[in-house]
């Protein structure tokens, strides 16, 4: 759950079993929300406060999701029968329970469409339109009448008119449709069979995604591949207006229940809120789909991909959004089938994140179009400029790059090493400009190759001292000041598929991995094999911060992970099955804060976080919490206590409270706070739903009452602080005084102990007293 004003994640929900399927407010109650899920589930939330107040297990699988205001007590989901699909009313008991059984089902609809855009519900639920390829087929409620429509197979030059999705007017007799060749269709009288009629609505020349009537039903929106939202006023082709360049394709268009606003969602996984006047208002980013390695950010520690098409992603992964988008092209990107168009392939940072090197290609029929970009840091702008721009770096597609990671040198030796398929790698360095600015750009310094085969990888060892870069079967080393070739490794038969070098105690080991299922450790002193395994590693990742290493492998259908030392063959982690998709990238991602883990197979997760992003790009990671501290058993309860975000604030204050807490400690002080001690009224009072609590009136009482304290369950301990606290405060400084007092505190006590009950006496009292005391009765002597 976001907020539309901020775009903050304000809530995140978990009970579903499988795939959520559809999300519709509850009509009859604005606080609560019905979703479905592929685990055959329909549940009922309190999405306020994130509770789960009602499970109805259907036991089919919900395909879509439809919750009408007409219907009181039953929802209406999509469902697979036997080779087609079918809408149904679900009922939804009201009996007492958490967890209960919903098998009552009504068929509405048969050979119905899987995607929840292509049924639509008109005039408050009085009929229901449904679409599927050529076909529209209209079913009304009250007369039990099923009326069917087709439109001609024929395709044209903009292609084929297949339905793709369906809209209904909110007020009015009205269906709208959207083609895959870029029309609308509006339909009208469709109670009758054969008299029905359309219009045709016509600005998209590519398939219309989705439809939404706003909510008076004055105008129309449409979406498609185009990236623009257009807006066409009372149903009119001459009428219409454009929201252009919002990214990329509209999938989904929503209106607010008040038709303030209106939310599109793109394919690159992102969420536009737009006005009702048709202007941007927020934009909610989440992890879009990548082809670029999965590399990390020295100085924001964001895992950097591939975004929308042509830019890169930086993506926190404590906020879970997008810091912000870098367009590496710097061209338009066109919508359209067959074009072929520059993308991003190849991303590297330098050691502390100053330098960014890209690489896009463009598939050609005879040669591959390749720039190589250089970017700076700029530290007043916050962002990277473009520094260099090398056309056609290789002749062939290039494989791998990496920057010679020395933390203590100066800019002025930083290397970059690219290896391409031309059967050579290139080793570009920094040099000086002849201009009077005194700025810097890169340049080829060395070009090597071994026998002309294709160079496949390339890294750099820890101190930067030798690179290694694979050709084909053999690894070769070399030195990174003369360029001179050191030695060869090769484990036949296969292909080098990854290498690395180790790291602090391990930094005299070379790692490789065959596409023929071996894993191979030579060691540098040595220039001899140390150890190999038999493996079928798709993905090799070092730790920048310790000495272990990360291979996945891939087998029987399955993923596993084994984490090893370079100087032990025996991995100290192993994870089978990780995952039933093939994993192709992963990254360590430093901590702020060494993690403290009680658990000895999770010490190497200490310092870094892995992750994972497998082929139908899904994020992944490995956690060392047990599933029962990560999520919160909301089912179980109706109170659930919030994780408030870190802000500055809460972290000063929390220094405060931890300091004044060490102090009392070393003071020795004992601090009794009856505020600490848990009233049950306040609890249930802060952790109750508003709407549902009684009036004010009513719970005042009981919360003042709660925060009184009896003064007839003080202790005798309590009571001897206070008298001691009041003799102090009216002690005087005068000798004669405290002698009066002394031997008064002297009979009282010998009052006591004969068991004599003493009166006490007021404040105005034992001022007069006082008084009395203070006067001079020396005359009284003269007589």
């Amino acid at each position: 759950m976001y907020s539309v004003a901020t775009e903050e994640t304000l809530r995140v929900m978990g009970g579903h079993a499988d795939l959520v399927t559809g999300v519709q407010l509850n009509p009859h109650n604005h606080m609560q929300l019905y979703s479905s899920s592929l685990d055959g589930s329909i549940k009922l939330w309190d999405f306020m406060d994130g509770i789960p107040i009602k499970t109805f297990t259907v036991g089919s699988k919900l395909l879509a999701l439809y919750a009408l205001a007409s219907s009181e007590d039953s929802v209406f989901v999509v469902i697979p029968k036997s080779d087609t699909f079918q809408l149904v009313s679900v009922k939804l008991t009201k009996a007492a329970g958490q967890d209960l059984e919903a098998k009552e089902l009504s068929v509405v609809l048969d050979g119905v469409d899987t995607s929840p855009k292509r049924i639509a519900f008109g005039r408050e639920g009085e009929y229901v339109a449904s679409v599927k390829e050529v076909n529209l087929q209209v079913f009304f409620f009250k007369r039990k009448q099923l009326n069917r429509f087709s439109v001609s197979a024929i395709k044209t030059k903009s292609g084929n008119n297949h339905f793709t999705c369906i809209a209904c007017h909110p007020t009015e007799d009205c269906i709208a449709t959207g083609h895959a060749d870029g029309k609308i269709r509006l339909w009208r009288n469709f109670y009758h069979k054969k008299d029905y009629t359309f219009s045709t609505l016509h600005w998209h020349h590519d398939t219309v995604m989705d439809l939404a009537f706003s909510m008076e039903g004055t105008s129309l929106l449409s979406g498609g591949v185009e990236s623009v939202l257009v807006l066409w006023h009372n149903e009119s082709d001459c009428q219409k207006d454009f929201l252009p360049r919002l990214g990329s394709a509209i999938e989904y268009i929503s209106m607010s229940s008040d038709g303030a606003l209106c939310c599109t969602l793109h394919t690159d996984n992102r969420i536009t809120i737009i006005n009702s006047n048709l202007r941007f208002s927020k934009s909610i980013q989440g992890l879009i789909k990548s082809k670029t390695g999965l590399v990390v950010d020295p100085r924001t520690k964001a895992l950097v991909l591939n975004g929308e098409p042509g830019h890169l992603q930086f993506y926190c992964l404590q906020s879970d959004q997008q810091l912000f988008s870098l367009d590496i092209v710097q061209r338009q990107y066109i919508h359209q089938a067959g074009l072929n168009q520059a993308d991003l392939v190849k991303v590297a940072f330098s050691a502390q994140g100053k330098w960014l090197a890209t690489v896009e290609e463009r598939e050609e029929v005879t040669d591959p179009e390749l720039q190589l970009k250089l970017w700076f840091y700029d530290e007043e702008t916050q962002s990277f400029k473009l520094n260099t721009r090398i056309n056609m770096p290789h002749e062939d597609h290039i494989t791998d790059m990496c920057f010679r990671e020395m933390d203590e040198l100066e800019d002025d030796s930083l290397i970059l090493v690219t290896a391409g398929r031309d059967c050579v790698f290139k080793v570009w360095v920094m040099v000086e400009d002849t201009d009077p600015e005194g700025s810097v750009s890169w340049s080829c310094d060395f070009v090597g190759s071994y026998h002309n085969y294709q160079a496949t990888n390339c890294c750099f060892s820890e101190d930067g001292s030798l690179l290694a870069v694979s050709f084909e079967e053999t690894v070769t080393v070399w030195d990174s000041v003369t360029w001179d070739l050191k030695c060869t490794f090769c484990h036949p038969p296969g292909k080098i598929r990854n290498i690395c070098f180790g790291r602090l105690t391990c930094s005299k080991y070379l790692i490789g991995a065959t596409d023929y299922g071996f894993l191979c450790c030579w060691n540098l002193l040595s220039c001899a094999m140390e150890w190999s395994a038999h493996l079928n590693v798709l993905v090799l990742q070092p730790d920048p911060l310790s000495e272990h290493i990360a291979a996945v492998s891939w087998l029987s259908k399955e993923s596993s992970l084994f984490v090893f030392k370079p100087n032990e063959p025996r991995p100290i982690y192993i994870q089978r099955n990780l995952c039933k998709e093939k994993i192709q990238l992963a990254a360590f991602v430093p901590r702020d804060e060494p993690e403290t883990i009680g658990s000895e197979k999770y010490h190497w997760l200490r310092r870094s976080q892995l992750f994972f992003l497998t082929d139908t790009q899904e994020l992944m990671t490995l956690s060392t919490k047990s599933l029962e501290e990560r999520l919160t058993p909301s089912s179980k309860q109706l109170a659930v206590e919030e994780s408030l975000p870190v802000t500055p604030f809460s972290l000063l204050l929390g220094k405060h409270r931890r300091q004044q807490s060490h102090e009392d400690i070393d003071l020795g002080k004992l601090v009794h706070n009856k505020h600490k001690q848990e009233s049950p009224a306040v609890k249930e009072l802060l952790h109750t739903p508003a709407h549902v609590l009684p009036s004010a009136s009513f719970l005042c009482p009981i919360f003042i009452n709660s925060l009184l304290i009896s003064k007839e369950n003080k202790s005798a301990e309590e009571v001897a602080d206070e008298v001691e606290m009041e003799s102090e405060k009216t002690e005087d400084d005068s000798d004669e005084e405290r002698g009066v007092t002394e031997m008064e505190q002297e009979d009282t006590s010998a009052m006591e102990l004969l068991g004599e009950m003493t009166c006490k006496l007021s404040k105005s009292q034992e001022k007069e007293l006082r008084k009395i005391r203070k006067m001079d009765y020396s005359w009284i002597s003269a007589f």
